[in-house]
């Protein structure tokens, strides 16, 4: 088989995969059966879950890695990538505007999912050979569901984040980098892979503190770079900002395509399109993010199960809806090449801020971001697939994996990668599924011990002695407190 036709083959699977009737209806399903058990969680205690992450940052003297900030950064590192700059323009471009509405959807929802998978992933962690925290879907659904079935999704979500990371976290990301630089600078391809490969390197040897304290000094600085690019545009374009949203709005439910106009089934693309590109930025229900957070200093689940809800707002509320606004204000997404055919999404999301920005500015600006994004993206993911590998293989794995991950890293710089980004998307997918499973299976147990923790301290401000006070007596905590968590019957 050659590789057009494998790619055919692969982007068939992934069309079913994340088509209307698996993870699409999964996907929201679980988002809404979460929100509705969880009491709108992620609306009623947003506020004070941005200060906890964003301004407080640390739990002094929990237990942990790094800090819940560090937590944060990290899983954004992975989650800002390509998927807020080429996944938002190939929504509209293939969808319409209304995917982006969709987008939204996904977010909102994905909040919850986002939380629950993040509280699980600390409430179920575990204590490596090197006395790291180890945690994620990997280990809270063998841990949290009896039996061999719980077994099964873990080490089915394991083996598919493994396959994944090389794909979406690594390969991917270097060649979008390499191929902006390329044609913005001038860069050499193999120039890119050894500079990205010797960068990879000095940071993924040093673990998870390393990787955090990189995230959190890059991640901040990347987004409000971008997003105040973004802003400027649409100050400058304000006059189109309501229609824009008006169109938006209306799209989500006609599915006015870019080229090909109304069509019946526009509106299932739209759907289908805001969804997937939504979970490929947000990686809500994914459970990767899961994976970050189990290495947090947090005094309880809860808290680090808020923080981490926090990343999706900033990706997909943020992020996402800067970038979407932007390639409808500016009429991007309507724009054709010489032959009548729509540009394509790699070059979209670059006319739009070349077009909203003087001179060269906004091309840059797109480059630079998109590097920033892409480079990111690559140590969050490298540490999703490490603990993954732990979990299947052991510590012994840890260090050649980091070493072989950095090095693939200079092969997705230089070759053609169309059938790795199909892959990708299906191996996405299948990570999905069992967390998602889980999810249902554990909403239980998550809605339970939130509801407790939040009736004692609703403004997360309580001290690690408070919470220690508070929670004296009850099980559950005393079990996570000293790592001796026994396997909970589930209950929906």
């Amino acid at each position: 088989m050659d590789l057009s036709a494998l790619q055919g083959v692969l982007e068939n699977i992934s069309s079913w995969i994340w088509g209307p009737w698996i993870l699409i209806p999964l996907l929201l399903g679980t988002g809404l059966y979460l929100t509705i058990r969880l009491g709108g969680l992620q609306f009623l205690r947003l506020g004070a879950a941005l200060r906890l992450g964003l301004f407080t940052r640390k739990d002094p003297g929990a237990d942990g890695d790094i800090s819940q900030f560090q937590a944060l950064t990290t899983a954004l590192a992975a989650t800002v990538g390509t998927g807020n700059i080429v996944g938002v323009a190939t929504a509209i471009g293939i969808g319409g505007p209304g995917a982006l509405f969709w987008m939204w959807i996904t977010g909102l929802l994905g909040m919850a999912s986002k939380y629950s998978e993040a509280f699980l992933g600390v409430r179920f962690r575990t204590t490596d050979a090197a006395g790291e925290k180890s945690g994620g879907p990997q280990y809270y659904l063998e841990r949290g569901i009896p039996g061999g079935f719980g077994k099964f999704l873990a080490i089915f979500f394991a083996v598919a984040a493994v396959i994944a990371c090389f794909g979406i976290g690594n390969m991917t990301q270097g060649n979008s980098i390499s191929a902006n630089l390329e044609n913005s600078f001038n860069v050499p391809t193999w120039v890119t892979g050894i500079v990205l490969t010797v960068f990879a390197l000095l940071v993924l040897v040093g673990g998870i503190k390393s990787i955090g304290r990189v995230t959190a000094g890059l991640v901040p600085v990347m987004i409000i770079f971008y997003v105040l690019g973004a802003i400027y545009i649409l100050i400058a374009n304000i006059g189109g900002v309501p229609a824009a949203f008006a169109e938006i709005f209306t799209d989500a439910f006609t599915g006015t395509s870019a080229i090909g106009g109304f069509a019946g089934s526009a509106i299932i693309i739209a759907v289908q399109m805001g969804v997937a590109r939504g979970i490929f930025s947000n990686e809500s229900g994914m459970g990767s993010a899961a994976i970050a957070a189990a290495a947090a200093k947090t005094s309880h689940p809860v808290r680090q199960g808020l923080v981490s809800m926090t990343q999706t707002f900033i990706d997909t509320i943020i992020v996402v809806t800067c970038t979407g606004l932007v390639i409808i204000t500016t009429g991007a997404w309507k724009l054709t090449d010489e032959n009548g055919d729509q540009i394509s999404a790699a070059l979209m999301t670059g006319e739009a801020f070349s077009n909203g920005l003087p001179g060269e500015w906004g091309h840059y600006i797109v480059t630079i971001g998109l590097v920033l994004f892409a480079g990111s993206t690559i140590l969050g993911w490298s540490y999703y697939g490490e603990r993954s590998i732990e979990r299947l293989i052991g510590r012994k794995a840890v260090m050649p994996f980091r070493i072989l991950f950095s090095l693939v890293v200079f092969v997705g710089c230089t070759v053609q990668l169309g059938v790795v980004w199909a892959f990708s998307d299906v191996m996405n997918g299948l990570m999905a599924l069992p967390n998602l499973i889980g999810l249902l299976l554990l909403s239980g147990l998550v809605a339970r011990e939130t509801k407790k923790y939040l009736d004692n301290d609703p403004k997360l401000t309580a001290t690690p002695e408070e919470v220690n006070a508070f929670m004296a007596g009850d099980q559950a905590f005393e079990d996570w407190k000293t790592q001796a968590i026994p396997v909970v019957k589930t209950r929906r």
